[in-house]
Order: structure tokens, then sequence, then C-alpha cells
């Protein structure tokens, strides 16, 4: 160890004594509705994967959470599927049967987010009333809160799109869905790293990052946002069904037809081919800058933490890029997503921000030089 970092650690004491009771309840709390908001997001892939989202055609935020309990329900809720165009156009004479299996994943989905809305409110409320919360907590609890339940009217918002005019729902309104949960999923492991770190707060950090590196990590968390919504894109244009070649696309590592649509900026949310693209390239994008930044952050830092954050996201970069170069060849050979190595791309990209927040963190928590 050197002499500056052994100096960073006089006074530091063991996490266990460092963090109060309360906060370890808190972080414990909150890591638990981590771990929920990850299985949603999952099951949101699987829901979107099996075609389920527009099985359930109301949005019922109270008694929707009660399933058909009989035959004649079962028959209202398929005769109120009959009614839009998936079914005319995709499922016309699907069996009831088929019909439950796709209700039960849409039904799953939802009663998991109001599941996990109770999770947050109720602790959330019991720490509030009894003094366990920080003050600086309490806004960005109530905050979180809010906008969770904001993501339920996302939800219904997203659904509706695909009830009257289409067989699927709108890429931008699932894009705005995906994203939050993943901005939620982001913003609940920044406050579970906040508890998790209290005990630094009363020693001096004489680790330093410039501020070329601190900016780098910044614009590599903003690159990462557009990816994921690019992403959503992706999925809700089926983009991936194109093009199932890597690493040349068409045969060319440029494709043709980038340029197709006007205005011009179309071409970035309306061309599967752009889109597609722009998935690629950004994915090679972060690769190269996170890599670099580990490499220089490997030979110029002493602080630990710092050093195994930066390789963590690149290593999670590298597996969540192999999962989509699989899926993409996959998909080319089975005609479809496998819903396998599509919900394994999803949890990837759930894993990729939260170890972006980590890294964002850790150069955060650090002196800029």
């Amino acid at each position: 160890m050197t002499q500056r970092s052994a100096l960073s650690n006089i006074g530091a004491r063991p996490a266990h004594e460092a963090i109060p009771a309360s906060d370890r309840a808190v972080r414990l709390w909150l890591i638990v509705v981590a771990l929920l908001v990850f299985a949603m997001i999952v099951v949101g892939g699987a829901t979107r994967l099996t075609d389920s989202g527009l099985s359930i055609t109301e949005w019922l935020p109270l008694l929707g959470a009660i399933p058909p309990l009989n035959d004649a329900d079962w028959a209202d809720a398929f005769a109120k599927y009959q009614q839009i165009p998936q079914y005319e156009l995709l499922n016309h004479g699907m069996s009831l049967a088929e019909f439950k299996f796709i209700y039960w994943w849409e039904w799953s989905h939802r009663f998991l987010g109001r599941f996990i809305g109770v999770v947050f409110a109720l602790p959330l409320i019991l720490f509030w009333l009894t003094g366990r919360l920080r003050p600086v907590l309490v806004p960005k609890l109530w905050g979180l809160l809010a906008l969770g339940a904001l993501q339920g009217f996302f939800g219904w918002y997203m659904v509706q799109s695909g009830l009257v005019e289409r067989i699927d729902v709108s890429h931008y309104r699932l894009a705005l869905h995906l994203t939050t949960a993943l901005v939620i999923l982001a913003l609940l492991t920044w406050l579970v790293l906040d508890l998790s770190t209290l005990g630094d707060t009363d020693r001096i950090r004489l680790q330093t990052v410039t501020s070329g590196q601190r900016r780098l990590a910044y614009t590599m968390g903003a690159l990462l946002l557009v990816q994921v919504i690019i992403g959503a894109f992706v999925a809700g244009m089926n983009a991936g069904m194109t093009y199932n070649t890597w690493p040349l696309m068409d045969g060319r590592l440029i494709p043709n037809g980038l340029g197709t649509l006007s205005p011009w900026y179309m071409n970035v949310v309306e061309n599967v081919t752009t889109v597609q693209f722009i998935h690629r390239t950004l994915a090679y994008l972060l690769l190269v800058l996170a890599g670099y930044q580990a490499i220089r952050l490997a030979l110029s830092e002493d602080d630990e933490r710092i050093i195994a954050s930066s390789r963590l996201f690149v290593i999670a970069l590298l597996c969540q890029a192999g999962l989509g170069i699989w899926t993409l060849l996959e998909a080319g050979v089975a005609g479809h997503i496998p819903i396998s190595l599509g919900l394994l791309h999803q949890a990837g990209a759930a894993i990729v921000v939260v170890a972006c927040v980590w890294h964002l963190h850790n150069m955060t928590r650090t002196n800029a030089q």
C-alpha cells in the first residue's frame, strides 16, 4: 500500500461500526426495493417478448390487482382483448388457454409493480414517522415514490398506444417506460451507495482523480443513457430482426439506407437500419472509453474502489455486448428473438447501469485535481 493510501485510511472504521443501525436498516430496505425493480425490468422484458403487454386492455390501479376468478371473468377479459387490432391481425383464432398465458404475464408485471409500490411506500412512511431517515434523504425518497407512481402511468400510457390502431406499442412510449425503470434502479443504487460510504465522511479523502477523468466518467454515463433509449427503440421497432450478422451489416461496415428518411433526424428514431447502427456504434464507443479509463486509472490511482469499479464497468459492457451479438445471430437463425437471450440482454442492461452508477459514485466521492 502506498503512503497516500495508508494516510487516506487513517481513522477509518469497519463499515458495520461506522454506519448507524438506522442507516443500515434503510440501506437494507433500499437494496430489497432495488432487487425488486431489477426483477420488474426482467419480467417487463418477458412481457414484451411474449407479446403479452396488450392482453389487459384496462387500467385499474386498485381493482386491477384482482385477476379473473371464474369462467365468466375470463370470458369477459378475453372478449375485451378480441376487440383490439392485435387480436384481429396477429392472434385471431387464439384459444382461451393461449390468452390466459399472455394475460398472466401482463398481470404478473402489473402486480409486481403494485407490490414494489407497497414495499417502498409503507417502510418509507414508517421510517419517516419514527425519525430514522436522515433529513437529506427525505425529499429524495419521496421524490422516488412520486417517480414510481409516474412510472405506473407511463406503463398504461405505453399500453394505450397499442389498443386502437397498432398491433404493438409505440417504441417512443416503450423507451420512456424502460428508461424510467432503469433511472429508478440507478437512483436506488446511488442512495444505497451513499448509505454504504457514511464512514468516509469523517476522514479526509486524499485520493484524487483528474477533472478530465471525472468528465469522461460523466460522459460515459450520458452515453449509456442514450444507449438505453436507443436499445428500447431497437426492441420496440423489432430492429433486432434486421441485419442479423456481425460485425458487418448486410456485408458492409457502414450499411446502405442510413439516411433515407426526411427530415434527416427522423432516421435516428424511425429508420430501423440507422437505429441498429447507432446501437452497435454506441456499444463500441462505450467499450473503448471505459477500457481507456480503466487502464489510465489503474496506472495512476491508489484507490482500489475506483480501480475495481472501472474494471467492473468494462466487464459488464463486454458481457452485454457479447449477449447482444449472440442474441442478434440467434434471431437470424430462429426467425425471432429467443426469449432466454432477450431476457438476459435486458437484465444485462440493468447490470451495466448499476456498474456505471457505482463507478460514477466512486469518481464523484473523490477530490478532483
